[in-house]
């Protein structure tokens, strides 16, 4: 799980879709898009949403994604995670939400993630389901939640990882 981490803090700092020069957008698959980005000599990449509703309104909430990447090396597969605008408090844990199943996540920063164990079942919901939510609280106790359409997630998060087989 600890490399898994070391992956995903990398990706989520060089390849944030509105703010990486770098990262190549291969499509839009209705709210969903893909990105592909080298990262060192490894080649990453993966599915986003932005969110489709953020609470509290009022609130800075920074820039706030979903992804699910798949790096080409194979270090990580599939791997979905949370990026926030903010240090998440590692007491409250984030829960990704998606029908009547839930999945509590572990921080790191302003990241969340799903144990690798949880990964396919996170996945296969999100492939199927019409809506993620996302409950959070950053370290300054403010609450928030996300909305993320799951229209064309499917589609997406299997393009992505086709590009990086």
């Amino acid at each position: 799980m600890a490399g898994a981490i070391a992956f995903l803090v990398t990706l989520a700092v060089v390849v944030a879709p509105s703010a990486s020069a770098q990262a190549k957008a291969i499509g839009r698959y209705k709210d969903w898009r893909v990105f592909t980005e080298n990262v060192g000599k490894d080649l990453v990449c993966f599915a986003a949403v932005e969110p489709s509703d953020k609470a509290p309104k009022g609130t800075d909430h920074g820039e706030v994604n979903f992804y699910v990447a798949t790096w080409k090396s194979g270090s990580a597969s599939n791997q979905p995670s949370l990026k926030v605008g903010y240090s998440l408090r590692k007491d409250l844990v984030p829960e990704a939400i998606i029908g009547r199943e839930r999945f509590k996540m572990y921080v790191s920063g302003p990241e969340a993630f799903v144990p690798d164990n949880k990964e396919k079942a996170l996945i296969a919901a999100l492939q199927k389901g019409s809506e993620l939510r996302v409950e959070a609280a950053s370290v300054k106790d403010k609450r928030t939640a996300y909305h993320f359409s799951l229209k064309g997630s499917r589609e997406a998060i299997d393009k992505a990882r086709s590009l990086c087989r």
